[in-house]
C-alpha cells in the first residue's frame, strides 16, 4: 500500500537520490547535504510544534510503499513564504502608450519585480519517481496536502500558491534566463537556480533590473516561454486547475514558469472533504477516496476503497487501511473523493 507520511531523518538517503533525479529547475530540492538535512530537521520540528498561526514551518512528506519500505516521492507545504528570505516574482502587467494627436494607442506587456506573495502558504517539492508514476500515486502525493490544509487550517494562510516549473532545455538552460544573463548577470541558469535553492538570494536584489522590463525587448525565445510550464509539469498544472487554482500573472524570475493560486476554502478537495468516524469492517458499497488521519505528528494519508455512511457520519474501512493510517475504531479521519 502507498502511504504518505512526514519525512524522518532515516529517509535522508532516499531524499538525496530524489534531489538528483529531480534535475535542473527543481529549486526546492538542491543537491546539497547541509541544505537537505536542514529541510528534514525543520520538517520534523514543524510536525511537533504547537502552532496557532502560520510562521516559519515547513512540512515535508514522503510517499512510502509499505510493502517494500521504498520512498517513492516527496511533496511539501510551506506555512508562510518570504518571512525570513525575500520571496521574488515577476508580475506580468500592461502599460498603455497613447497619443491622441498622433492617433497612436499601444498596449505593452511589462514584467515588474515584486514580493506580492509574502506570507501566503505554498504547495511545493512535488516529485514522484518515474517508475512509480502509475495508478493514483501522483494524485495521492499532490492532493493529500489539501486534506492536510483542511484538517489543520490554523497552521496556514487563507491563500495558497504553487510555483510551476518553467521551460528549460535538456542541458538545464532556460531561454528566459539566457536573456537576463546576457544583459544583467554573468551566472548561468543552473547556478542561479542552485544558489536560490540553498538560500543565497542576495544576488537577486543586487543584480536584477530595478525597473519594469518591456517584454517586447526580450528575445523571441524568452518571450515564448513566459507563463509556460515544463513538459513534465503539465499533469501537475492540470490537477491544480481542476482544484480551482488559477494564474494571476505572476511568473518565476528565473524560468518564467507560472505561479497559480487559490483561497483555501475554494479548493475543491477542501470543500468536498468530510470528517468522519472510523468503523472497521465489511465494505458493501466501495468507492475510491483519499483518506487521512487527524493526528499532526503521526500524520498518515492513503488512497483506498472505503464506504462512506453519511447518515451516521462513518467511514467504513478495512483493517489493512486502518493499520496503514494508524487509526482504530472510533477515531476520526478526513476523506475526499479522488
Amino acid at each position: 500500500m502507498m502511504v504518505v507520511r512526514p519525512i524522518r531523518a532515516d529517509d535522508y538517503p532516499a531524499l538525496y537520490d530524489i534531489a538528483i533525479e529531480s534535475g535542473h529547475g527543481f529549486t526546492s530540492l538542491p543537491v546539497n547535504d547541509e541544505l537537505l538535512m536542514r529541510k528534514v530537521s525543520r520538517s520534523e520540528q514543524s510536525f511537533t510544534k504547537q502552532v496557532q498561526q502560520p510562521g516559519d514551518e515547513g512540512y515535508l512528506f514522503v510517499l512510502e510503499d509499505t510493502q517494500t519500505g521504498e520512498v517513492c516521492g516527496t511533496s511539501a507545504l510551506e506555512a508562510a513564504v518570504g518571512l525570513d528570505d525575500a520571496f521574488y516574482h515577476y508580475h506580468l502587467g500592461k502599460v498603455v502608450h497613447n497619443s491622441r494627436s498622433l492617433g497612436v494607442y499601444k498596449t505593452v506587456d511589462i514584467l515588474t519585480l515584486c514580493n506580492d506573495y509574502t506570507g501566503v502558504s505554498e504547495l511545493c517539492t512535488l516529485f514522484l519517481r518515474e517508475t512509480k508514476r502509475q495508478n493514483n500515486n501522483g494524485r495521492l502525493l499532490s492532493k493529500m496536502r489539501f486534506l492536510f490544509l483542511a484538517e489543520f487550517p490554523q497552521r496556514f494562510s487563507d491563500r495558497v500558491i504553487a510555483e510551476m516549473r518553467g521551460v528549460s532545455n535538456a542541458d538545464g538552460s532556460s531561454p528566459f534566463w539566457q536573456w537576463l544573463q546576457e544583459h544583467f548577470f554573468s551566472v548561468d541558469f543552473p547556478t542561479a537556480d542552485y544558489l536560490t535553492g540553498i538560500g543565497q538570494k542576495v544576488f537577486i536584489a543586487e543584480l536584477m533590473p530595478k525597473y519594469p522590463i518591456y517584454v517586447s525587448l526580450l528575445s523571441k525565445e524568452a518571450q515564448a516561454v513566459i507563463g509556460q510550464v515544463h513538459e513534465q509539469t503539465k499533469p501537475a498544472l492540470a490537477l491544480l486547475k481542476s482544484e480551482g487554482f488559477a494564474s494571476r500573472g505572476y511568473v518565476d524570475i528565473f524560468d518564467a514558469g507560472p505561479t497559480v493560486e487559490a483561497r483555501v476554502e475554494h479548493i475543491r478537495s477542501v470543500q468536498n472533504s468530510q470528517r468522519l468516524q472510523v468503523v472497521i469492517g465489511q465494505i458493501d458499497k466501495a468507492a475510491t477516496y483519499l483518506i487521512c488521519n487527524t493526528v499532526i505528528a503521526d500524520f498518515r494519508a492513503t488512497c483506498a476503497e472505503l464506504e462512506v455512511d453519511l447518515q451516521n457520519q462513518h467511514a467504513i474501512i478495512t483493517a489493512d487501511v486502518a493499520t496503514a493510517l494508524k487509526v482504530s475504531a472510533g477515531d476520526w479521519v478526513r476523506v475526499t473523493s479522488i
